[in-house]
């Protein structure tokens, strides 16, 4: 797997692929913001959206490309509070997904280190996320070092509309030396 980090510049040309990736990851079930069915249109229209967000540096974006170049996963981070010197320190793990037919091969727990170490390389100490209680993904913070903060009851639907809880996790880094 080769991790590759998406500039404004490069976002757009990769929309399709990750409009791909959103709608294969909800459609399969995943709770991470959006209903089924979930059309491909909407999907793009989603990343598009993200593309000032990035030029502006409130967002992150990786993409994780199969031995080819293809996009076979996501993960981002948002800095959701760059106006408040008292949240600077602090960043949210969102959209880590991998695509169905990809998954079970470590790629999600890769993308998950090459966030974090994105984020302690940038002065990042604290890293929050919110999942699916119950959901794969549980596991997989909770084996990578993350500590569950508590659960949210009827946080958010799930894509059947279903209403579930979520389970807040965080995760102190390690800023590397000099």
């Amino acid at each position: 797997m080769t991790a590759l980090r998406l500039g404004a510049d490069r976002l757009p040309e990769r929309v399709g692929e990750l409009a791909d990736l959103l709608a294969d990851t909800v459609n399969a079930g995943a709770s991470i913001g959006f209903l089924a069915p979930f059309e491909r249109e909407r999907a793009a229209a989603w990343w598009q959206g993200r593309v000032d967000a990035v030029a502006t540096g409130r967002l992150a974006v990786w993409v994780a490309l199969d031995g080819g170049d293809r996009v076979v996963g996501t993960v981002s981070l948002s800095f959701p509070f760059p106006d408040k010197p008292n949240s600077r320190h602090r960043a949210e793990l969102v959209k880590l997904m991998v695509h169905r037919d990809a998954r079970g091969r470590g790629l999600g727990r890769r993308l998950l280190a090459v966030a974090e170490e994105a984020a302690a390389a940038a002065g990042i100490t604290l890293l929050y996320l919110d999942t699916e209680t119950g959901s794969p993904a549980e596991h997989l913070y909770r084996t990578a070092g993350w500590t569950r903060a508590g659960v949210i009851p009827d946080y958010a639907a799930d894509p059947a509309g279903v209403l579930r809880p979520t389970t807040l996790y965080y995760k102190h880094l390690d800023i590397p030396a000099g």
